[in-house]
């Protein structure tokens, strides 16, 4: 014959019970919570800025040049005008609370090539603060695939919070590798076009020239570069990449 169960076993049972009551929900949540949803390649580009980024970054320059051609060579107007605009893009993405990292980088873009040309007189010093920075970018990210740490490798490495990870999957390594390298080819042909017509003083071919090799150019680089990534792994291993890049850069966590 069983003997009855003691004082002590009856508490104990008597926690357990309580505990599972009081652990009840949060285990049904989590047993409820969904995985968050796989990024496809649109939901990729939206996180880059989509389009718009695009044009929050252009259309200053575009102001620049119509506006010079338009007040008959008025240079300072035509830079208030650019600067003009390209606050109002950033107030506007302000007061609809969206990401204002594109048009921030291109305000201060404008108004170091406004306050260059301003204190030169030149118009055409307006872009030689572009000319500059493709100068830069271009050697930097040369240099990282030469030393086999592309530029690309490394941001995935800090926002996925993985490291050098990257580093030892040879697909990775590769893929951007390349990625970089196509980025280096965009910079190098901005400046094997835009060099001459600067120094030659041709300043609406200089500014066509801005602006074709700027928004659609960097158009057509993301694409390529996104296109060579994706080709240079497994579909699972670029899905995995494309789903940690994006949630991250919606500013969610994975």
């Amino acid at each position: 014959m069983a003997e009855p169960p003691s004082r002590r076993d009856r508490v104990e049972d008597d926690l357990r019970e309580e505990l599972v009551e009081i652990l009840q929900p949060e285990v049904e949540a989590a047993a409820t919570q969904q995985e968050p949803p796989k990024s496809t390649d649109k939901d990729f580009f939206h996180a880059l800025g989509g389009w718009g980024a695009l044009l929050d970054i252009g259309l200053p320059w575009i102001a620049f040049l119509v506006a010079y051609a338009a007040t008959d060579h008025k240079l300072q107007l035509s830079l208030i005008i650019a600067v003009g605009l390209a606050a109002v893009l950033a107030v506007v993405r302000l007061i609809r609370r969206q990401a204002l990292r594109n048009v921030f980088g291109g305000f201060i873009g404008v108004l170091i090539s406004a306050w260059v040309a301003n204190r030169t007189g030149n118009a055409k010093d307006f872009y030689v603060p572009g000319l500059l920075t493709n100068l830069g970018y271009g050697l930097l990210y040369l240099i990282t695939v030469l030393v086999r740490w592309p530029l690309f490798g490394v941001l995935y490495g800090v926002i996925t919070q993985t490291g050098t990870a990257w580093r030892r999957d040879p697909d990775l390594l590769k893929g951007f590798s390349r990625a970089t390298l196509v980025f280096v080819g965009l910079f190098a042909i901005r400046l094997i076009v835009q060099v001459p017509l600067y120094f030659t003083g041709s300043l609406n071919a200089l500014g066509i020239a801005k602006i074709g090799l700027g928004l659609p150019f960097y158009a057509l680089a993301i694409w390529l570069a996104y296109a060579v990534l994706r080709g240079s792994m497994p579909a699972e291993k670029w899905a995995e990449a494309r789903d940690s890049i994006t949630h991250l850069l919606r500013g969610n966590k994975k």
